[in-house]
């Protein structure tokens, strides 16, 4: 079968390779649709993973649904059946650690993700993996938004993170995937306003289409001075951090009420000066999410089958497996600012 290989940095390859046997306690996934990740390359081993002994190169793709059937079901598993179409939780675990005992394996000390740190991934002919990781998708989900699960529930986990209330104010920065994800999470609960800095126009665009409030630009605006007009002086209860960058840090951390939250959703790329006193003088919080659990999942699959959840618009382009690396990494380099999700279709 065909699969999308990572052998290093601007280094993957389109290669045949076996098809994995589907062993006990397993399922076997024939993919339809893969997200591609800006973000993945940096949870690559490049010494064997601790979990799964595998390193590069690795089968790539941890945002797929699947193509309509589960293929194979192996010895033990029981709830799932050949023909279902499923979502993967990517998340690898060792289950054994003191996380995975209290039951947050998305901080597993030893963890990683299908399609990045083994086992196989999504952008394959056919992918086995624990029966625990499927979740199933109900009929009026489609396969290419059943791709979308997975950053969904990434915003999803956030805002549960969070404490959200009602007339929660958020600041959002960085109007990416994962900002978008956020306001679907927030459109699908209750708060108050929703303003988000976003620097590009296409991305600002989007964010103003999912039910962004106010989109301010922090290259031409005064972004402390318009959240604090907008906001009566006071500031936001909640900024959600998605861009993971210096200038933004600062402003998160003061433009929060007394007793207001900053989520840092952002994964950063380099270490960066911080003040306490920026939250001390607020007695603010400042909390990390990274990923999801299996009840962000379960939950955001359960709002896009009400319709809580209307994430379609978030596919910008649907591209083959050969053309992978040219309409979906290099435009993600070169043109990112167009896009909010490209899916290989398979």
């Amino acid at each position: 079968m065909k699969a999308l290989r990572y052998y290093g940095k601007e280094d993957i390859r389109v290669e045949e390779v076996d098809e994995p046997v589907c062993k006990e306690g397993q399922v076997k996934i024939k993919p339809a649709f893969v997200g591609i990740c800006g973000s993945g390359p940096g949870f690559i081993p490049e010494s064997p993973h601790p979990v799964t002994g595998e390193k590069i190169p690795v089968t790539l793709g941890h945002e797929f649904s699947e193509s309509g059937t589960i293929i194979e079901v192996g010895a033990g598993v029981t709830g799932l059946e050949t023909g279902q179409k499923v979502a993967v939780r990517p998340t690898i675990a060792d289950g054994s650690c003191g996380a995975c005992k209290r039951g947050l394996d998305n901080v597993c000390y030893k963890g990683g993700f299908v399609g990045l740190s083994g086992w196989g991934g999504g952008l394959s002919g056919a992918v086995s993996i624990p029966s625990e990781l499927v979740h199933l998708l109900p009929s009026n989900v489609p396969l290419d938004v059943g791709a979308l699960v997975e950053p969904l529930s990434v915003g999803w986990h956030a805002v549960r993170q969070s404490p959200l209330t009602p007339s929660s104010s958020i600041l959002i920065l960085g109007g990416g995937p994962i900002g978008i994800a956020i306001i679907n999470a927030l459109k699908a609960r209750e708060c108050g306003q929703i303003i988000v800095s976003e620097p590009t126009s296409s991305r600002q665009k989007f964010v103003k289409d999912f039910g962004a409030d106010t989109v301010l630009n922090p290259v031409t605006d005064d972004v402390e001075k318009k959240v604090m007009e907008l906001t009566g002086g006071e500031g936001v209860d909640i900024v959600f951090d998605c861009a993971g960058v210096e200038v933004g840090l600062k402003a998160a951390c003061t433009l929060i009420k007394p007793h207001g939250t900053v989520v840092n959703v952002a994964i950063w790329e380099k270490s960066v000066p911080f003040n306490p006193n920026w939250l001390v003088h607020r007695e603010g919080k400042y909390i990390g999410t990274i990923g999801y659990l299996r009840q962000d999942f379960e939950e955001t699959i359960q709002a896009i089958a009400s319709g809580s959840l209307s994430p379609s618009r978030m596919i910008t382009s649907k591209i083959p497996l050969l053309n992978v690396e040219r309409d979906g990494f290099k435009e993600l380099i070169h043109n990112k600012e167009k896009h909010v999700k490209i899916l290989v279709e398979l």
